[in-house]
């Protein structure tokens, strides 16, 4: 086997990808402060969505709303979490990291695929937070232990693909200040979905829109697995929630991952 054959170029580039991720969870433990906004976050998004707007919301057939915003919650946190990816990324650019890494005798798929790896780890912790405040407060799975673990298995795909998609925005943007504008396209994203309120509820083309939003088909897939309140309009998509789950995040990561890696490969042409 030779020295630059096929298995060394792939074997480099786990080594490569790994490099990178412990260097993000290093800073990650290094920076309180962005701990206690990740631990935070998703405490203050639960009270005031299922406590404060929550205590006026009716979803119909006399429906619990936390077990029906929960879920909803999940999928959202793991939406929104693509602005993080991309603010790291524009950061890492604007300080010279992204060139110095293109400087060094690495895989040059390695500073993407350690994003894509460290920002799955991260939104795991986001996760397992949201877990334990929807516990605290009285929210339960009805589903089986198995359909439990497919549900977060399906949350954390949802966010596999989204960090492509902030990966390329941030290679996009052409600083901070753009990127901190970021907000105004995931509000709508996350929000014209079923997550805190049945499409059925809206009007026909908002309704619409909010059924065939990925996030809605994995808010409702997990709605299902957990054995929770399900929207009742009777669509297609609604109804084959579980598999828009899988196919939404595929299609996604099939356009934009091979588009954050060519724009990773023209920065400085």
């Amino acid at each position: 086997m030779g020295q630059d054959g096929p298995e060394r170029r792939v074997y480099w580039a786990f080594v490569d990808c790994w490099t990178i991720v412990k260097r993000e969870l290093v800073h990650l433990v290094k920076q309180p402060s962005l701990i206690a906004w990740q631990l935070g976050f998703p405490i203050v998004s639960v009270l005031l969505f299922v406590y404060v707007f929550g205590s006026a919301m009716d979803v119909g057939d006399g429906m619990d709303y936390k077990d029906y915003a929960m879920p909803g919650m999940f999928a959202m946190t793991m939406a929104f979490g693509f602005m993080n990816t991309a603010m790291a990324v524009v950061v890492e650019k604007e300080r010279g990291v992204t060139d110095r890494f293109r400087s060094m005798p690495m895989a040059p798929s390695a500073v993407v695929s350690g994003r894509g790896v460290s920002d799955v780890l991260h939104a795991g912790l986001d996760l397992a937070v949201m877990a334990v405040i929807a516990l605290a407060i009285g929210w339960r799975s009805d589903g089986s232990p198995l359909e439990t673990l497919y549900a977060f298995a399906l949350l954390l795909l949802l966010r596999f693909a989204l960090i492509w998609i902030g990966v390329w925005i941030g290679l996009l943007v052409p600083n901070m200040e753009a990127a901190g504008n970021l907000f105004a396209i995931a509000f709508p994203f996350g929000m014209i979905s079923s997550v805190f309120t049945p499409p059925s509820m809206m009007p026909d083309w908002l309704g619409t829109i909010a059924m065939w939003n990925p996030v809605s088909a994995t808010a409702n897939a997990i709605r299902d697995l957990y054995g929770n309140p399900l929207p009742t309009g009777g669509s297609w998509i609604e109804e084959n929630a579980q598999l828009m789950a899988v196919v939404w995040p595929l299609v996604i990561t099939a356009i934009f991952l091979p588009l954050a890696v060519r724009r990773y490969q023209a920065l400085g042409r």
